[in-house]
């Protein structure tokens, strides 16, 4: 099991699709980002990644997702 505060050198960093519980596609590609995170929010994501065993950068992933899908224009077929 990673540590859920793993760095970003870490194994954590490796694509999703190496992730099993990333979901991803082999042929898909990821990149790594960097961004800045209030403390208080670090401290809470990284207890709940301790307790539930799912790494931060999953956590991550879907939070992006969430963002996407509420704000993020359709890419095909939608109106506009």
């Amino acid at each position: 099991m990673q540590d859920a505060s793993a760095s970003p050198m870490s194994s954590e960093a490796t694509p999703a699709s190496a992730d099993s519980n990333g979901g991803s596609d082999a042929s898909e590609s990821v990149v790594s980002t960097h961004v800045l995170v209030p403390i208080e929010q670090v401290h809470k994501l990284r207890e709940l990644a301790r307790r539930t065993r799912i790494h931060q950068s999953e956590y991550l992933r879907e939070a992006v997702e969430d963002l996407l899908a509420k704000y993020g224009r359709p890419t095909t077929g939608g109106n506009q």
